[in-house]
């Protein structure tokens, strides 16, 4: 049921819950490669990472780049996606929608690229955990293109679970947490914005990307989960 032997691909693991996961995975045993598009990213994550961490720069829109990078990396047993740019929270009328497609082609074709490629070269008894969000369930006003987003990656899961069997296929739905997505919000603003979620939730907190990196790491472990999605959200559907 562990992880320890096992060889963990966290594409968008540089930083918040990829780090988390590649770390929570490196903490078990396993041995890790991270993936992301900016190379100091990279470097940084590798020296906080334990010895045998790998690491290599790789920008998900790049078709021929991850076709590559997966043809370079050889046989292994876990592709985690988390990569994802900061979160596009505008109205319809004011969002350009060159900015909405390049969320998405991250976020969804991103994802979709990494599978294509990646799927073939995991071993068996191995898994593929995705992320999507909660504004697919519960959207907000200026939330179309997240919400978008997570609705898509919520069917695109339980139809590769199927399509892949017996390669197990699961999501992740993070609610609120703590981490660089949010960075483009003025320091007051975010927390402001920590802080009243953290009101509303019945745990009184927001997430920290070590809460969310378990509900992946419990996906990689437990063979008998696939077409799932694990909402860690501190009680945000609920409020």
């Amino acid at each position: 049921m562990g992880l320890r032997g096992q060889r963990v691909v966290v594409l968008g693991g540089t930083s918040g819950i990829g780090f988390a996961v590649a770390e929570g995975a490196a903490r078990e045993g396993a041995e890790v490669v991270v993936a992301s598009r900016r190379q100091e990213s990279v470097d940084a994550a590798l020296k906080r990472l334990p010895e045998g961490a790998r690491g290599e720069e790789l920008d998900t829109t790049d078709e021929a780049a991850v076709r590559g990078f997966f043809e370079g990396l050889g046989a292994f047993d876990h592709l985690v996606y988390t990569a994802g740019e900061t979160l596009l929270l505008e109205s319809v009328a004011d969002t350009e929608l060159a900015r909405a497609q390049r969320f998405l082609d991250t976020r969804l074709w991103g994802a979709y690229r990494a599978v294509k490629y990646g799927a073939g070269s995991i071993r068996e008894g191995g898994s593929i955990v995705l992320t999507t969000g909660t504004a697919g369930n519960r959207p907000l006003p200026g939330s179309s293109v997240v919400s978008a987003l997570c609705g898509a990656m919520e069917s695109l899961t339980r139809a590769l679970a199927l399509e892949l069997a017996p390669l197990r296929v699961n999501v992740v739905a993070p609610g609120v947490v703590r981490t660089e997505l949010w960075r483009e919000l003025p320091e007051a603003e975010r927390e402001g914005l920590y802080s009243a979620a953290a009101g509303s939730l019945p745990v009184g907190r927001v997430g920290e990307p070590a809460d969310v990196a378990e509900a992946y790491l419990y996906l990689m472990r437990g063979g008998y989960s696939t077409g799932s999605v694990v909402v860690v959200d501190g009680g945000g559907t609920l409020a």
